[in-house]
Protein backbone atom coordinates (compact mmCIF):
# COMPACT_ATOMS: atom_id res chain seq x y z
CA UNK A 1 0.00 0.00 0.00
CA UNK A 2 1.26 3.46 -0.87
CA UNK A 3 0.46 6.51 1.22
CA UNK A 4 1.30 9.87 -0.24
CA UNK A 5 2.85 13.08 0.99
CA UNK A 6 2.14 16.74 0.41
CA UNK A 7 2.84 18.06 -3.08
CA UNK A 8 4.73 21.31 -2.37
CA UNK A 9 5.26 23.08 -5.68
CA UNK A 10 6.81 26.27 -6.88
CA UNK A 11 5.82 27.77 -10.20
CA UNK A 12 9.22 26.88 -11.61
CA UNK A 13 8.91 23.18 -10.81
CA UNK A 14 5.45 23.14 -12.36
CA UNK A 15 6.74 24.61 -15.60
CA UNK A 16 9.75 22.29 -15.68
CA UNK A 17 7.66 19.17 -15.21
CA UNK A 18 7.64 18.73 -11.42
CA UNK A 19 10.86 16.74 -11.25
CA UNK A 20 12.40 18.94 -8.54
CA UNK A 21 9.36 19.31 -6.27
CA UNK A 22 10.31 19.86 -2.66
CA UNK A 23 10.52 17.00 -0.19
CA UNK A 24 7.29 16.64 1.79
CA UNK A 25 6.45 15.37 5.24
CA UNK A 26 6.00 11.60 5.36
CA UNK A 27 2.75 9.94 6.34
CA UNK A 28 0.34 12.51 4.93
CA UNK A 29 -2.11 12.17 2.09
CA UNK A 30 -1.44 13.44 -1.43
CA UNK A 31 -2.77 16.38 -3.30
CA UNK A 32 -5.74 15.03 -5.28
CA UNK A 33 -5.98 16.33 -8.83
CA UNK A 34 -9.09 15.38 -10.79
CA UNK A 35 -9.08 16.26 -14.47
CA UNK A 36 -12.48 16.40 -16.16
CA UNK A 37 -11.79 15.96 -19.85
CA UNK A 38 -13.26 14.74 -23.12
CA UNK A 39 -11.77 13.32 -26.29
CA UNK A 40 -14.31 15.46 -28.15
CA UNK A 41 -13.04 18.75 -26.71
CA UNK A 42 -10.41 20.61 -28.74
CA UNK A 43 -9.11 22.43 -25.63
CA UNK A 44 -8.44 19.21 -23.70
CA UNK A 45 -5.24 17.75 -25.25
CA UNK A 46 -2.91 20.22 -23.42
CA UNK A 47 -4.66 19.39 -20.14
CA UNK A 48 -4.30 15.66 -20.82
CA UNK A 49 -0.58 16.26 -21.40
CA UNK A 50 -0.35 18.17 -18.11
CA UNK A 51 -1.95 15.28 -16.26
CA UNK A 52 0.58 12.92 -17.84
CA UNK A 53 3.32 15.07 -16.29
CA UNK A 54 1.54 15.34 -12.95
CA UNK A 55 0.90 11.60 -12.78
CA UNK A 56 4.62 10.85 -12.61
CA UNK A 57 5.07 12.71 -9.32
CA UNK A 58 4.83 10.43 -6.24
CA UNK A 59 3.34 13.25 -4.17
CA UNK A 60 0.23 13.55 -6.31
CA UNK A 61 -2.79 11.37 -6.91
CA UNK A 62 -3.78 12.43 -10.43
CA UNK A 63 -7.01 11.05 -11.89
CA UNK A 64 -8.59 11.52 -15.32
CA UNK A 65 -12.40 11.48 -15.48
CA UNK A 66 -13.89 11.48 -18.99
CA UNK A 67 -17.24 13.27 -19.21
CA UNK A 68 -20.02 12.64 -21.70
CA UNK A 69 -21.59 16.01 -22.51
CA UNK A 70 -19.36 16.63 -25.56
CA UNK A 71 -20.18 13.28 -27.19
CA UNK A 72 -22.75 14.99 -29.43
CA UNK A 73 -19.96 16.81 -31.30
CA UNK A 74 -19.25 13.69 -33.31
CA UNK A 75 -16.97 11.56 -31.15
CA UNK A 76 -18.10 9.46 -28.19
CA UNK A 77 -15.39 9.48 -25.53
CA UNK A 78 -14.17 5.91 -25.15
CA UNK A 79 -13.80 6.30 -21.36
CA UNK A 80 -16.81 8.53 -20.68
CA UNK A 81 -19.40 7.56 -18.08
CA UNK A 82 -22.43 9.32 -16.67
CA UNK A 83 -21.18 8.95 -13.11
CA UNK A 84 -18.03 10.88 -13.99
CA UNK A 85 -20.11 13.69 -15.46
CA UNK A 86 -22.31 13.62 -12.36
CA UNK A 87 -19.25 13.94 -10.13
CA UNK A 88 -18.16 17.08 -11.95
CA UNK A 89 -21.68 18.55 -11.87
CA UNK A 90 -21.81 18.01 -8.10
CA UNK A 91 -18.64 20.05 -7.65
CA UNK A 92 -19.68 23.14 -9.58
CA UNK A 93 -22.03 25.01 -7.17
CA UNK A 94 -19.54 24.95 -4.28
CA UNK A 95 -16.72 25.92 -6.66
CA UNK A 96 -18.70 28.97 -7.79
CA UNK A 97 -18.99 27.76 -11.38
CA UNK A 98 -22.07 28.51 -13.46
CA UNK A 99 -21.74 25.12 -15.13
CA UNK A 100 -19.38 22.32 -15.98
CA UNK A 101 -16.56 22.87 -18.48
CA UNK A 102 -13.57 21.08 -19.90
CA UNK A 103 -10.72 20.90 -19.28
CA UNK A 104 -11.26 21.44 -15.57
CA UNK A 105 -8.94 20.32 -12.78
CA UNK A 106 -10.39 20.14 -9.28
CA UNK A 107 -7.72 20.13 -6.58
CA UNK A 108 -8.44 18.58 -3.19
CA UNK A 109 -12.15 18.86 -3.92
CA UNK A 110 -12.41 22.60 -3.37
CA UNK A 111 -10.29 24.54 -5.89
CA UNK A 112 -10.90 24.76 -9.63
CA UNK A 113 -8.28 25.43 -12.31
CA UNK A 114 -8.36 25.43 -16.10
CA UNK A 115 -6.49 22.24 -16.92
CA UNK A 116 -4.19 23.57 -19.63
CA UNK A 117 -2.52 26.23 -17.42
CA UNK A 118 0.28 24.26 -15.74
CA UNK A 119 1.77 27.29 -13.99
CA UNK A 120 -1.58 28.13 -12.38
CA UNK A 121 -2.05 24.49 -11.41
CA UNK A 122 1.33 24.64 -9.68
CA UNK A 123 0.46 27.82 -7.83
CA UNK A 124 -2.83 26.38 -6.57
CA UNK A 125 -1.29 23.11 -5.39
CA UNK A 126 1.54 24.99 -3.66
CA UNK A 127 -1.07 26.98 -1.72
CA UNK A 128 -2.74 23.85 -0.39
CA UNK A 129 -2.02 22.56 3.12
CA UNK A 130 -1.37 18.85 3.48
CA UNK A 131 -4.51 16.78 3.80
CA UNK A 132 -5.02 16.02 7.48
CA UNK A 133 -7.90 13.58 7.52
CA UNK A 134 -7.98 10.00 8.78
CA UNK A 135 -5.42 7.37 7.91
CA UNK A 136 -6.61 4.92 5.25
CA UNK A 137 -5.46 1.29 5.10
CA UNK A 138 -6.12 -0.34 1.75
CA UNK A 139 -5.58 -4.07 1.13
CA UNK A 140 -6.78 -6.61 -1.40
CA UNK A 141 -10.14 -7.23 0.27
CA UNK A 142 -10.79 -4.49 2.81
CA UNK A 143 -10.57 -0.74 3.34
CA UNK A 144 -10.08 0.57 6.86
CA UNK A 145 -10.53 4.25 7.68
CA UNK A 146 -9.07 4.99 11.10
CA UNK A 147 -10.85 6.85 13.85
CA UNK A 148 -9.94 10.48 14.44
CA UNK A 149 -9.73 12.50 17.63
CA UNK A 150 -10.71 15.58 15.67
CA UNK A 151 -14.36 16.42 15.14
CA UNK A 152 -15.39 15.71 11.54
CA UNK A 153 -18.72 15.96 9.79
CA UNK A 154 -19.79 12.75 8.01
CA UNK A 155 -17.73 12.11 4.88
CA UNK A 156 -18.16 9.94 1.80
CA UNK A 157 -15.74 7.08 1.19
CA UNK A 158 -15.14 6.71 -2.56
CA UNK A 159 -13.47 3.85 -4.39
CA UNK A 160 -11.76 4.71 -7.66
CA UNK A 161 -10.43 2.13 -10.12
CA UNK A 162 -7.92 3.59 -12.55
CA UNK A 163 -5.32 2.59 -15.11
CA UNK A 164 -1.90 3.52 -13.69
CA UNK A 165 -0.29 3.84 -17.11
CA UNK A 166 -0.57 6.07 -20.17
CA UNK A 167 -3.04 5.17 -22.92
CA UNK A 168 -2.85 6.54 -26.46
CA UNK A 169 -6.29 7.03 -28.02
CA UNK A 170 -6.72 7.72 -31.77
CA UNK A 171 -9.71 10.00 -32.38
CA UNK A 172 -11.57 9.43 -35.62
CA UNK A 173 -14.16 12.22 -35.63
CA UNK A 174 -15.13 15.47 -33.94
CA UNK A 175 -12.95 18.42 -32.93
CA UNK A 176 -9.86 16.25 -32.43
CA UNK A 177 -10.29 14.11 -35.55
CA UNK A 178 -7.02 12.63 -36.73
CA UNK A 179 -5.23 13.21 -33.41
CA UNK A 180 -3.89 10.55 -31.07
CA UNK A 181 -4.40 11.71 -27.50
CA UNK A 182 -2.37 10.48 -24.51
CA UNK A 183 -4.33 9.82 -21.32
CA UNK A 184 -2.79 9.13 -17.89
CA UNK A 185 -4.45 7.53 -14.86
CA UNK A 186 -7.76 7.03 -16.66
CA UNK A 187 -10.59 6.30 -14.24
CA UNK A 188 -12.69 3.28 -15.23
CA UNK A 189 -15.01 3.01 -12.23
CA UNK A 190 -16.22 5.14 -9.35
CA UNK A 191 -18.16 3.74 -6.39
CA UNK A 192 -19.35 5.23 -3.11
CA UNK A 193 -18.49 2.63 -0.47
CA UNK A 194 -20.03 4.24 2.59
CA UNK A 195 -19.97 7.06 5.13
CA UNK A 196 -17.19 7.75 7.63
CA UNK A 197 -18.40 9.44 10.83
CA UNK A 198 -15.16 9.85 12.72
CA UNK A 199 -15.00 6.33 14.14
CA UNK A 200 -13.00 3.41 12.75
CA UNK A 201 -14.72 2.12 9.63
CA UNK A 202 -14.07 -1.19 7.88
CA UNK A 203 -15.51 -1.80 4.41
CA UNK A 204 -15.23 -4.89 2.19
CA UNK A 205 -13.40 -4.49 -1.09
CA UNK A 206 -13.67 -6.59 -4.23
CA UNK A 207 -10.61 -7.39 -6.32
CA UNK A 208 -9.65 -4.79 -8.91
CA UNK A 209 -9.95 -5.80 -12.57
CA UNK A 210 -6.68 -6.83 -14.18
CA UNK A 211 -4.44 -3.88 -14.95
CA UNK A 212 -6.26 -1.40 -12.73
CA UNK A 213 -5.25 0.14 -9.42
CA UNK A 214 -7.50 1.16 -6.54
CA UNK A 215 -7.66 4.49 -4.76
CA UNK A 216 -9.82 5.42 -1.80
CA UNK A 217 -10.84 9.01 -1.16
CA UNK A 218 -12.48 10.29 2.03
CA UNK A 219 -14.34 13.47 1.15
CA UNK A 220 -16.91 15.80 2.63
CA UNK A 221 -20.38 14.98 1.31
CA UNK A 222 -21.85 16.47 -1.85
CA UNK A 223 -18.51 17.00 -3.56
CA UNK A 224 -16.81 18.82 -0.71
CA UNK A 225 -13.20 19.08 0.41
CA UNK A 226 -11.04 15.95 0.21
CA UNK A 227 -9.89 14.90 3.69
CA UNK A 228 -7.60 11.96 2.90
CA UNK A 229 -6.68 9.48 0.18
CA UNK A 230 -4.67 6.34 -0.40
CA UNK A 231 -3.79 4.18 -3.40
CA UNK A 232 -2.56 0.58 -3.58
Amino acid sequence: MQHFTRFNLTIATAILGLGSAAQASAGQSPAIIELFTSQGCSSCPPANANLVRLSSDPNVLALSFSVTYWDYLGWKDSFGKKEFTDRQMTYEPALGQSGAFTPQMVINGHQSVVGYDLAEIGRVIASEPALSGPRIHLSADVVVVDASKDVWAPADVWLVRYDPGIVEVPVGRGENAGETLPHAHVVHALQRLGIWKGKRLELPLSAAPDGLKSAVIVQQVEGGRVLAASSD
